[in-house]
């Protein structure tokens, strides 16, 4: 599939099938994440593969959506400040910038894999960091429940609703 073609086949899918998903397919979402460019290349970011029934359990009370119940897998994607690049002209602190970038790639790769998910960013991130320590000193930007879309799953009403390309880009 084209890259084009891939970012416009991504939708955020929020109907699953019962469907396991194979680790291979986990591994190369994990892979893609771990691909991702990061200021200076410092790779300030820390993925978290959460799929033991246990763990599941736990991160859906973060994120307590109907449509989370059979999940089979969640990505976590956090970073922390402490090793990332800083700008010097503004002091501006990069890790919430190449959290996000890994975390595209691993939403996008979900799709290249066949698997269907959406960024979750409404979830209890206090809640998340009190149920897994390992999470603690990371700035959490992102879930990504993950499974294969259901035979009816659709894209929301506002999916392919964007803004004309005059109002979002300035050629100068």
């Amino acid at each position: 599939m084209k890259y084009s073609e891939l970012v416009k086949a991504r939708y955020s899918c929020r109907k699953f099938s019962d469907k396991p998903v194979e680790d291979e397919k986990l591994n190369a979402i994990i892979e893609a994440g771990i691909a991702a460019p990061t200021a200076k290349n410092v790779q300030p970011v820390k993925i978290w593969l959460i799929k033991s029934p246990e763990a599941l359990e736990k991160i859906k009370s973060c994120a307590p959506f109907p449509w989370m119940k059979n999940i089979p897998a969640v990505i976590a994607v956090g970073g922390t400040q402490e090793n990332a690049f800083v700008r010097p002209s503004d002091n501006r602190n990069f890790e919430d910038v190449d959290a996000s970038i890994v975390a595209t790639h691993i939403m996008l790769a979900i799709t290249a894999e066949g698997l269907g998910s959406t960024w979750v960013g409404y979830f209890d991130t206090v809640k998340t960091k009190e149920l897994f320590p390992e999470m603690k000193d990371y700035d959490l930007v992102a879930l990504f429940p993950i499974g294969y879309p259901a035979d009816d799953a659709t894209p929301a009403d506002r999916h392919n609703i964007r803004k004309p390309k005059a109002e979002m880009v300035t050629v100068l």
